[in-house]
């Protein structure tokens, strides 16, 4: 079952130290290879999926220059790109976010910098904390070659830096489509910040972006 909230508040509680890695926040290094920043340049957009999309969006729509981030599936199809059909793990789609950023003010790197230290864990293998299934994958979705480069090299530098006690387990996937989700699933950490699996699972991630990366957060 997806959602703490339908399992018992006691339950919550028990699996908190699941997600401990993420919610805490790691100081991680920046990428040595990155996008340039670019001024007066049109908008970006970069799809990440990272377990429950109400987290992923959460966080980075608190990040400086990012300017709209849409939950929604990415991995599947549009015929089956429905949140009662993604659950059942069985589409091919992995809960996602489409994120619009002002690449003069942040840049590709940067945001996979959030992705990796804050968002979510990336050495769970399709799960991420309480939730379980493909449809929580960790995957960076490139649109061109550049991106594909920072993402692998990204993962790399990490690697060999030791960063993470586990190996990064994070697909890097050309992006098929995005879909997005349902509308009561947008903003819905936002609106429901008093729901136990939000103040479980998401809430610390949002404390851990001011605290670990404070040059990029933006509040709200």
């Amino acid at each position: 079952m997806h959602r703490l909230r339908l399992l018992g508040i006691s339950f919550a509680v028990a699996l908190a130290g699941c997600v401990a890695t993420a919610g805490q926040g790691v100081a991680i290094p920046p990428p040595v290879d990155d996008l340039p920043r670019m001024g007066d340049a049109n908008p970006r957009t970069l799809v990440l999926a990272g377990g429950c999309f109400w987290g992923m969006q959460a966080v980075f729509e608190r990040v400086r220059g990012v300017t709209r981030v849409v939950a929604g599936y990415a991995g599947g199809q549009a015929g089956t790109a429905h949140y009662e059909m993604v659950e059942t793990g069985r589409t091919g789609h992995a809960e996602s976010v489409q994120i619009t950023y002002d690449p003069s003010r942040v840049t590709y790197g940067q945001l996979l910098r959030v992705f990796f230290g804050v968002a979510h864990d990336p050495t769970q293998l399709n799960r991420q904390g309480p939730d379980e299934g493909t449809q929580y994958r960790s995957i960076i979705f490139f649109t061109d070659s550049a991106e594909q480069h920072v993402a692998q090299a990204y993962v790399a530098q990490l690697t060999r830096a030791h960063v993470f006690n586990q190996p990064i387990v994070t697909a890097i996937l050309a992006l098929p489509a995005f879909y997005p989700a349902e509308d009561y699933h947008q903003n819905y950490a936002e609106q429901h910040p008093d729901d136990m699996y939000i103040q479980v699972n998401d809430a610390p991630k949002l404390v851990a972006l001011r605290r670990v990366f404070p040059d990029l957060y933006a509040g709200k």
